[in-house]
């Protein structure tokens, strides 16, 4: 059985106002509803401009992966499978200016001057990003800080080069990125090195030794700066800004993944875990890329099927993303449940697996793992 839309602020009862988000082509629902029209067979964003359905042949849904469960196709013209922050006007804008001009230091003032509210833009940010467009322009800085520390430039430097004015502002940032200021970032002796990779879907940080990648998260996840204090005390303190050459592999193969070619990670990996965890997380790097999995079909692959909540942290504890594809364990009803990087993250990351799974019939991705 499929699920209407779930947030609080919805219930089936809204059918009328979803209805009417559909008909005017409302952008604010972007992201927060999909309509299947059950005499197609097709689902859409609401603001598609296909002909519009009748009311009573519509049916709403959270996200593309209870649609599809449900047997609906996505839709051709406005292609739902894709992050639905593509569909949002004020989002598209905001991103055009920050990649014309990545150094500039954004302020709710030159929001407004653009003739938008700077509510209106935080709201649609935190929805779709988890984040505020000033959040956004301020890591996008913050990044050409970390390639300028990484390559040993004094932190002077590398503040100016990150567009801060001043050195508590940058050292702030770098903190709440890291963990840790960026004086305690020694590459000299590091034991593991983090450095910056860029992906369609955002910025990621990965740390990793000479022989295997220690963590992988996206910038703006959800607990980025625990899990490398985490990492750094467990190293004694030995972790700097630099490339190791898991780095650069693991960047080679997001790139394949990205331009759909292949979804076949080979990159060793260290996991720090519980024994249950690890085990979870070697269960999923089996599933096939485009398969999704319950929390407690997962469990029940284990053998232990009354551990589907156990599963579920597990699965929220799992430092290397992507790689140790946690974004394919869903709800039970076909829901896009929680993940660190976001849900339009996690619902681009389906959408990549599918198309790349009917493109090459990648086999389920594999890699050397050091326990």
């Amino acid at each position: 059985m499929d699920t209407l839309f779930s947030p609080p602020e919805f219930s089936p009862a809204d059918a009328q106002t979803l209805y009417r988000a559909l008909v005017d082509r409302d952008p604010a629902y972007e992201g927060r509803a999909l309509v299947g029209v059950t005499t197609t067979g097709i689902f859409c964003r609401l603001t598609c401009p296909a002909r519009k359905p009748r009311p009573e042949n519509c049916r709403w849904f959270a996200g593309p992966a209870a649609a599809l469960a449900a047997g609906f196709r996505p839709c051709r013209r406005c292609h739902p499978l894709g992050p639905q922050a593509d569909g949002d006007p004020v989002i598209g804008r905001m991103l055009t200016k920050l990649q014309a001009d990545p150094e500039r230091r954004w302020r709710e003032a030159d929001v407004a001057a653009l003739g938008l509210d700077p509510s209106t833009v935080r709201r649609a940010f935190r929805r779709h990003y988890g984040l505020t467009f000033l959040d956004l322009a301020r890591q996008t800085r913050l990044r050409a800080g970390v390639g300028a520390l990484a390559q040993g430039a004094p932190v002077i430097q590398a503040q100016l080069e990150a567009g801060f004015d001043s050195a508590s502002g940058f050292r702030a940032a770098f903190a709440d990125l890291f963990g840790h200021p960026p004086r305690a970032m020694r590459t000299h002796d590091a034991g593991l090195l983090a450095d910056w990779i860029d992906t369609p879907l955002g910025g990621m940080i990965a740390v990793a030794d000479a022989d295997s990648l220690h963590l992988l998260e996206f910038v703006d996840g959800k607990g980025l700066a625990t899990e490398l204090t985490r990492l750094s005390r467990a190293a004694g303190g030995r972790i700097g800004l630099g490339r190791a050459e898991p780095i650069d592999r693991v960047e080679a193969e997001l790139s394949a993944y990205f331009a759909g070619t292949s979804a076949d990670f080979q990159v060793p990996v260290t996991l720090h875990g519980t024994p249950f965890q690890r085990r979870v997380w070697t269960e999923l790097r089996r599933l096939n890329p485009g398969e999704t999995i319950s929390y407690g079909a997962l469990a029940a692959r284990l053998g232990q099927p009354s551990a589907s909540r156990a599963v579920a942290r597990a699965n929220g504890a799992n430092q290397i993303a992507i790689v140790i594809p946690c974004h394919r364990v869903i709800g039970s009803d076909g829901s896009l449940t929680g993940y660190a990087g976001g849900l339009w993250r996690k619902q681009a990351l389906i959408a990549v697996e599918r198309r790349l799974a009917v493109g090459t019939g990648a086999d389920p991705a594999r890699a050397a793992i050091r326990a």
